[in-house]
């Protein structure tokens, strides 16, 4: 999602531009690796000496629930990402090391789908982790 749709998204649903949440988005935009609320409090603590990890999170709540950003956790921590602009299924292996996404086209319940006769399954989710080329 690149930050214009992002705060459309957001100003649809009634929120405003404030410096955090445009400081938060653009450190999404910037990346494709997922960061923490540990990663983004200390970029923003200098410019923002009060701001809480309660604060943060808020936000990335929003963010989430809105679909402007995605969400996983990764060795016990919640870790968050600008949400996909891909407009096809697909899933994604995660680099545990250096936190680098690599789009993965092919999806599980492709397999699964006679296994769950008389189920109906509403959503899924399957990610990858272990180590890119450039950090084994």
């Amino acid at each position: 999602m690149n930050i214009t749709r992002a705060w459309e998204i957001l100003k649809d649903n009634g929120y405003k531009k404030t410096d955090k949440r445009e400081l938060i988005l653009n450190l999404f935009s910037e990346t494709t690796k997922y960061l923490t609320a540990r990663d983004l409090l200390t970029v923003l603590k200098p410019q923002f000496p009060g701001m809480s990890f309660d604060t943060i999170y808020r936000n990335l709540a929003t963010f989430v629930e809105l679909g402007i950003l995605e969400e996983t956790e990764l060795n016990g921590e919640r870790n968050f990402r600008m949400h996909c602009e891909s407009d096809h299924h697909h899933h994604h292996f995660i680099c545990r090391e250096c936190g680098n996404v690599k789009e993965l086209s092919l999806c599980p319940m492709d397999l699964l789908g006679g296994k769950l006769p008389g189920y109906f399954v509403e959503a899924h989710k399957f990610e990858i982790y272990g180590k890119c080329p450039d950090c084994q």
